[in-house]
């Protein structure tokens, strides 16, 4: 138990010792405890064409089912949008894309934006951008600096967060290699939210490499129904349909602002509520280096 002043001591000075020393007792056995369990970071890679609220309601749902499950202690998220090169339809410059998730995680303490991706000359595989930040986070280089009360002997494991329709596109004939597959969910995991109408428990028994590494998948069931996609959210802007509450304002003020998504004779006279005005600048201090990510995953004080 805490020691407490001397009775001779003003009773106020005492009160507050008292409360200082219990609380970071406090802190240091959470401390000690979350230390134990192998410590996560939840990779999510896509176009993010825009970034919608659904995008960052993911990372939230699966960081409450693994930590509520005990078995993990998720110490951070990592959006990673997808290369210019990918080809995909109607994908906007990644300059754009990172610009919209920078304004999306504003208010996310836990969440960042990393633009190793989408800044290669070409595009990469999915498995490769997992072993880029599973070195990266457990290189000497960004943990050595790390508190040893705060320091987990064991590496930190990066996992793949998706959507049912990424897990579901591993049965897509001669879009995945086998080898793959068994690399990215063997040797990382997948933390995969479901969606309404998707059975991925059948999905997983049907597929014999899935069904081999069952171990290594995540199902959150996402029960309240969310049918939000970027594709429909484009579209909405390109009618000039309402998207608030469907994406951040600080995202729906930046598509404004750079007239993202649709053509010069919209007048974006229903992207935002009637009389609403806000700043176009941020509001806040980005966290975008790896060394600063790690002092802020490990550092951050135990409330």
């Amino acid at each position: 138990m805490a020691k407490v002043p001397q009775l001779g001591a003003n009773m106020a000075t005492a009160v507050r010792h008292f409360c200082s020393t219990t609380v970071n007792a406090k802190r240091h056995i959470k401390t000690m405890y979350r230390t134990k369990m192998p410590q996560v970071v939840l990779l999510s890679c896509g176009s993010y064409n825009p970034i919608t609220n659904m995008h960052l309601r993911m990372f939230e749902l699966a960081r409450d089912n693994l930590q509520r499950n005990g078995r993990y202690d998720v110490i951070g998220g990592i959006v990673s949008p997808v290369n210019d090169n990918y080809g995909k339809k109607d994908l906007i410059s990644s300059y754009h894309r990172c610009k919209m998730v920078e304004k999306s995680l504003e208010s996310s303490d836990w969440i960042i934006l990393d633009r190793w991706e989408s800044d290669l000359n070409c595009w990469t595989e999915t498995r490769h951008v997992l072993a880029y930040h599973s070195n990266r986070l457990n290189s000497s280089e960004t943990t050595n600096h790390i508190g040893d009360e705060n320091q987990n002997p064991n590496a930190i494991l990066v996992k793949l967060l998706c959507g049912a329709d990424l897990l579901e596109s591993f049965g897509v004939p001669n879009l995945w290699r086998k080898e793959h597959i068994e690399e990215i969910v063997g040797k990382y995991g997948l933390v995969c939210i479901s969606r309404a109408g998707s059975d991925p428990y059948k999905f997983i028994y049907e597929s014999d490499v899935l069904t081999k590494y069952q171990d290594n998948i995540t199902i959150v069931t996402e029960w309240l129904s969310n049918e939000i996609s970027s594709t429909k959210i484009r579209r909405a802007i390109r009618r000039g349909e309402s998207v608030k509450y469907l994406v951040q304002d600080a995202v729906i003020d930046y598509i404004i602002k750079e007239k993202l998504y649709t053509s010069e004779d919209n007048k974006y006279h229903s992207l935002l509520s009637p009389g609403t005005t806000r700043s176009l600048t941020s509001t806040s201090t980005y966290l975008t280096s790896y060394i600063d990510f790690q002092e802020h995953i490990h550092l951050t004080p135990l409330t």
